[in-house]
């Protein structure tokens, strides 16, 4: 049992720091990331799990997917708007042609995983 909650908890925390590295780097995507953190800090640690839930800026998105499984449109156009708008920065500073075709692959393939996510109603 301890060494469960062991894992959900390292798990969680390395998932939450990919998560707040995503925030600013286009590579890493924000939002599986805190999500699992969630997932696995109800698994694992109370008081980092309720952190996370009441935090202000991803208590509302956590919510909708555990209750719903599902994001308000507001949300997901927001995330499709800040994942466009850091992809198409990192696409301009970028000088190698192949890597630029990466991170648009990247993008289309993020773009094209938050569209599928069903929207409240």
């Amino acid at each position: 049992m301890a060494l469960k909650r062991g894992f959900f908890l390292i798990i969680g925390l390395c998932s939450l720091i990919l998560g707040l590295i995503g925030i600013a780097l286009p590579l890493l995507p924000t939002v599986p990331f805190i999500l699992l953190s969630a997932f696995c800090f109800a698994r694992s640690n109370d008081r980092l799990h309720n952190w996370l839930v009441t935090h202000p800026w991803f208590s509302e998105g956590i919510h909708q997917w555990q209750s719903k499984r599902a994001l308000s449109k507001t949300l997901k156009r927001r995330a499709m708007l800040m994942s466009c708008l850091s992809f198409t920065i990192s696409i301009v500073i970028v000088p190698l042609v192949w890597v630029k075709i990466m991170l648009f692959t990247m993008m289309l393939i993020l773009v094209f995983f938050l569209w599928r996510i069903p929207e409240l109603e």
